[in-house]
């Protein structure tokens, strides 16, 4: 595949919840996964800590509200793209607005990388 070929099926894939195919069809075995500095979970490094982390947040979520997926772009081996959220997270009646930038890298039609860039919420 190449790195267009890649972004048209993760964000055919977000967009659809159908976090499957992402996890067999674009993550390589071996991807990095960066949140930012002051974010709880910082990198994950494999698909195991990949799942791990993915089903730690969503026992923290009690409701989504909206997604959006921004089209992505691409240059070279990298594709960004925007998500945004609104969810209710367990034990609170706010409706937090999540909107992040992210960038994944493609080697030999696999994402080897993934960086979020987002402001994290304030330490309790």
């Amino acid at each position: 595949m190449t790195t267009q070929d890649v972004a048209d099926l993760l964000v055919k894939s977000l967009r659809a919840g159908d976090y499957d195919t992402i996890y067999k069809d674009l993550f390589s075995p071996d991807i990095i996964s960066a949140e930012p500095e002051g974010a709880p979970w910082g990198v994950a490094h494999g698909l195991e800590e990949l799942a791990k982390r993915g089903e730690q947040f969503q026992e923290m979520v009690e409701e989504i509200h909206s997604s959006e997926i921004s089209d992505p772009i691409v240059a070279e081996n990298f594709i960004a793209l925007t998500m945004k959220m609104k969810t209710t997270f367990k034990g609170s009646t706010e409706i937090a607005n999540m909107d992040e930038v992210c960038v994944y890298e493609v080697r030999n039609g696999k994402i080897v990388k993934e960086q979020f860039f987002y402001t994290p919420p304030p330490s309790q």
